[in-house]
């Protein structure tokens, strides 16, 4: 391997380090979806309304919002639902590893 190659692939471990902690990379972008079908997100979980939204830490009002297309999640409850869109079980097996 060339010093060139050498030199990339560790500022490339670098970069991915970085991001693992969470500080910025110049140059690196999260994709989220535009929608999220929030409804079809807690049938997964077979979870009521109000105990969905209990676990996600939102009011039931905000849930039926979503639910309902009157209002759209964004910031961390975006994230959150993508994550649940993923892995219905993540919320649940979460919390139950810090109780």
């Amino acid at each position: 391997m060339n010093k060139k190659d050498f030199d990339g692939l560790m500022r490339g471990l670098g970069e991915a380090r970085a991001y693992a902690k969470g500080k910025p990379v110049p140059g690196t972008k999260v994709h989220l979806r535009h929608r999220v079908d929030v409804s079809s997100i807690r049938a997964r979980t077979g979870l009521s309304q109000e105990a969905f939204a209990r676990r996600i830490g939102v009011s039931v009002g905000t849930l039926r919002n979503w639910e309902q297309g009157r209002r759209k999640p964004d910031g961390p409850a975006k994230v959150l639902l993508s994550l649940l869109e993923r892995d219905p079980g993540i919320v649940e097996r979460t919390l139950s590893k810090a109780a």
